[in-house]
């Protein structure tokens, strides 16, 4: 009869995704998941097989908790297409804010992992494609919310514009990183806003 676990998993999780978001991928051991989790090895790969597995279950929870609070804001109907999109500005340079250990912030997991991994990991690689198709969507719909309400008048491509924000987020996280202070990151997300009117 197998023992049962007296370890609560989702909290493991969390703190596994907490490792490989500061770390990344590669520069984390196990000895990091196990002072991280406070599991023991064996029950690490009882629960989740393997590193690889344990990265890939952190990361879809790591997208999925920001998904989630990002789509909020820019599926909110109380504002206008632009307003969201300053919204998500704003909750993404709040997060970066809340996740500064040593003065810099730990960037943003998905782009660390496109950077670190995407490019020779299949497995991640699709996770990834998946999770930035879904943002762009958002995004897009959004842009064209803008439009019918009058409040983003760019004529560029809806497509492009959802892209070109993306990006615009993706750059905020990486300068973040770098040490950019928040005065600075301001000043990309205001010049971003900007050209969804011009």
């Amino acid at each position: 009869m197998a023992r049962p676990r007296t370890f609560d998993e989702e909290r493991a999780l969390d703190a596994a995704m907490h490792t490989f978001w500061e770390k990344g991928y590669e520069a984390t051991s196990t000895q990091d998941l196990c002072a991280a989790t406070g599991l023991g090895r064996s029950s690490i790969y009882n629960t989740f097989k393997s590193k690889h597995e344990l990265f890939q279950r952190a990361l879809h929870r790591y997208l999925t908790t920001m998904n989630e609070a990002q789509l909020a804001v820019l599926e909110d109907p109380a504002r206008s297409g632009a307003d969201r999109i300053r919204a998500l500005f704003v909750l993404v340079l709040d997060g970066d804010a809340g996740n500064r250990p040593a003065g810099r912030s730990l960037g943003c997991l998905s782009v660390n992992t496109t950077v670190e991994l995407a490019g020779r990991d299949a497995v991640a690689a699709g996770i990834l494609e998946r999770d930035t198709a879904l943002r762009l969507a958002a995004l897009r719909a959004t842009v064209e919310a803008g439009r019918r309400d009058g409040s983003i008048t760019s004529p560029r491509d809806a497509g492009d514009l959802a892209r070109f924000l993306n990006a615009t987020v993706a750059g905020l996280r990486v300068s973040a990183q770098g040490g950019a202070d928040r005065a600075a990151l301001e000043s990309v997300a205001a010049i971003a806003l900007d050209a969804l009117t011009t």
